[in-house]
């Protein structure tokens, strides 16, 4: 039988080189670290080796089409399928940015949520029966976060499609262009729209690959405030501590389906109350 394969978007550092160390630990397969950045990657696969961690590399940047193309027929020749995908890749501006929130919108929103749903409608065929699917979200994608209800309610509308996302996720870039995106109910924070648009994403794509009958599982994790450079190291969580909820989905056994995950691995309900507004720090939140 063909050997388990397990790959980890935006894994050269922070939360994503903690997955896959876990991975390398706990999965009974192959592991793939993958970057954007191939001598960063090959960096961070050599401190994994150096703890006696044999993880795989390959270059990878969902932000070009060609890349996920590339690294898709490699595991389509060399490896035969994926059974698990954990969707890290992500990014944030910092506090010091000069680019407009319009600029901000778009960049953020291309990268976390198109580039990623691109990744995932190039990558999911290869997925196998019982394949673990892992969208790593936030506390700021949970559905309270939107502030105008009519938006909360088209986002968490059962019959929300991933065309009509796609067009809500476009609204919030043209509203930002505008400025208008305060006025019109978005909030303050592309992040967090990015964030609410993956998890939303996840609910429909398990609805979609439930109706395949291969028991494939997509659920939506928020790893917690983690110290990385995407929180600039103002978060309290080590490394290991945000990637163990992503581990707990990555690994199976789990039987969940569609669910929202915290970074205590506890299952939340997505379209209630914002759990623990504790491990938010308000004056951290990228925009």
């Amino acid at each position: 039988m063909p050997s388990k394969i397990a790959v980890v978007t935006g894994s050269n550092k922070g939360i994503g080189f903690g997955i896959v160390k876990g991975l390398c630990e706990k999965f009974d397969g192959r592991v793939y670290l993958t970057s954007r950045h191939e001598g960063r990657g090959q960096t961070a696969v050599n401190e994994l080796k150096s703890l006696d961690l044999n993880p795989s590399f390959h270059q990878l940047d969902i932000d070009n089409e060609e890349s996920v193309k590339t690294f898709r027929n490699h595991i389509k020749a060399h490896e035969g399928g994926i059974d698990v995908l954990v969707n890290n890749a992500a990014i944030a501006f910092q506090d010091d940015t000069t680019d407009s929130f319009g600029i901000r919108a778009e960049v953020t929103l291309a990268t976390n949520y198109f580039n990623t749903l691109r990744a995932c409608e190039i990558l999911f065929p290869l997925l196998r029966p019982n394949a673990q699917v892992v969208n790593l979200t936030s506390a700021l994608g949970h559905l309270s976060q939107i502030p105008s209800a009519e938006l909360r309610g088209k986002l968490s509308d059962p019959s929300l499609t991933i065309g009509q996302l796609n067009e809500l996720m476009n609204q919030f870039i043209r509203d930002a262009k505008n400025n208008k995106h305060i006025e019109n109910g978005w909030g303050a924070s592309s992040y967090a729209v990015s964030k609410a648009g993956v998890s939303a994403l996840s609910i429909i794509q398990q609805s979609i690959l439930q109706r395949d009958n291969r028991n494939i599982s997509v659920n939506h994790v928020h790893p917690g405030y983690v110290d990385t450079d995407m929180t600039s190291h103002k978060g309290f969580l080590t490394v290991e501590q945000g990637a163990s909820a992503p581990l707990l989905l990555a690994l199976g056994g789990h039987h969940l389906k569609g669910q929202c995950v915290w970074f205590d691995s506890s299952v939340v309900n997505w379209y209630g109350p914002l759990p623990d507004k504790s491990i938010l720090n308000i004056n951290a939140i990228p925009t």
